[in-house]
């Protein structure tokens, strides 16, 4: 057992929508993992506008035991300087031994520049984290060189320790509507909320489906050889109600654009299908979607290494098989009464079992 210690583990939850966002759940249950083998409370810090109690409390639902909203107008929407100058009061006053974030654009910005606020470490991207039995340190394991190895990083010396988790990489946890924990709003000094960054307007994605939520995802491989071909994936897609990604070649050769990139380069899903065409399943690729719940692989190749990780595969030739696959799917949505696939749809909006 490591040793035990009273200073807190902390995640950083984000706000979404007057509540907590998908991710700060993901967090807590990284966070109450490291904070149970430490015999440590685990806490959640929420900056943004005032949320009810009840968003808060859904937190310590999750696991949390604790949560400290930093509350002000100031901290809506994020901007970097004052969410890490008011992060970076409450470490200095309170001394949490661990400070995790998701590897989202707000966890990628803030996490950087809080570390050197505080002259301590940060591992990102981390796909594993673990307490060393003998000491206590935080285990952070990332892909290195390129995604060939993982490496194991420590901060022996230097606290928080810090690390960034890429969302949709850990399931949801169980919540507990009896849990009890404690609820803090703060209201951040003047002086913490000083930023040289305006935020001028937010620009929505104009994608129909977003990638990192969606609950189908049609991955395609540089097996598609042209972006002429495209036509086959998207049809397939549109026929699974469906998101398009893509590997890191595919968006290379700018067959499609960054945000449909998946991968450790890109972005990381957990659908409840993932369907990878003419994927070749490279270490990178794989950093990115081997969490989906079902991987169906179409593949020319019987020995490629997306098939050693699919729960289903079909050997042969993509244009032969896409078009197939795509009308059968199609006949089978016009058989439930054409309602674009959305009839067979269960409560929380993914495909019927």
């Amino acid at each position: 057992m490591p040793p035990a210690t009273t200073a807190p583990v902390w995640v950083l939850a984000e706000p979404a929508d007057g509540r907590p966002a998908r991710v700060s759940y993901e967090l807590v249950a990284r966070g109450r993992a490291l904070a149970t083998a430490l015999s440590a409370p685990l806490w959640a810090i929420l900056p943004g506008p005032a949320l009810p109690d009840e968003a808060l409390q859904s937190l310590i639902a999750a696991g949390a035991d604790g949560v400290l909203a930093l509350e002000h107008e100031a901290l809506a929407p994020f901007t970097v300087e004052p969410w890490a100058a008011c992060l970076a009061a409450q470490v200095r006053q309170r001394q949490p031994q661990i400070l995790l974030a998701a590897a989202t654009s707000t966890g990628r910005t803030v996490m950087p520049y809080l570390a050197v606020l505080l002259r301590t470490g940060l591992t990102a991207d981390c796909t594993d984290l673990a307490i060393d039995p003998a000491t206590g340190d935080l285990l952070q394991t990332r892909p290195a060189i390129g995604g060939h190895i993982l490496a194991t990083i420590r901060t022996p010396r230097h606290r928080p320790q810090m690390a960034t988790v890429r969302p949709h990489a850990t399931p949801l946890p169980v919540p507990d509507p009896r849990r009890q924990g404690t609820l803090e709003r703060l209201r951040p000094a003047a002086d913490l909320l000083h930023s040289r960054v305006r935020h001028l307007e937010h620009i929505p994605s104009t994608e129909s489906r977003a990638l990192q939520d969606a609950e189908v995802v049609v991955g395609v491989g540089r097996g598609i050889r042209k972006a002429d071909n495209l036509g086959l994936a998207r049809a397939l897609a549109e026929s699974l109600d469906a998101a398009l990604g893509a590997s890191r070649d595919v968006v290379d050769r700018g067959w499609l654009d960054y945000p449909h990139q998946v991968g450790l380069s890109g972005k990381t899903v957990s659908p409840r299908l993932y369907v990878a065409v003419g994927l070749s399943g490279s270490v990178q690729h794989l950093a990115g979607m081997q969490t989906s719940e079902t991987i169906l692989a179409i593949n020319s190749d019987p020995e490629a290494q997306i098939l050693k990780v699919a729960d289903l595969a079909i050997v042969g030739d993509l244009f032969e098989v896409l078009p197939v696959l795509t009308a059968r799917l199609q006949q089978a949505r016009r058989r439930r009464g054409g309602d674009g696939g959305r009839g067979a749809q269960d409560g929380h909006g993914g495909p019927a079992a």
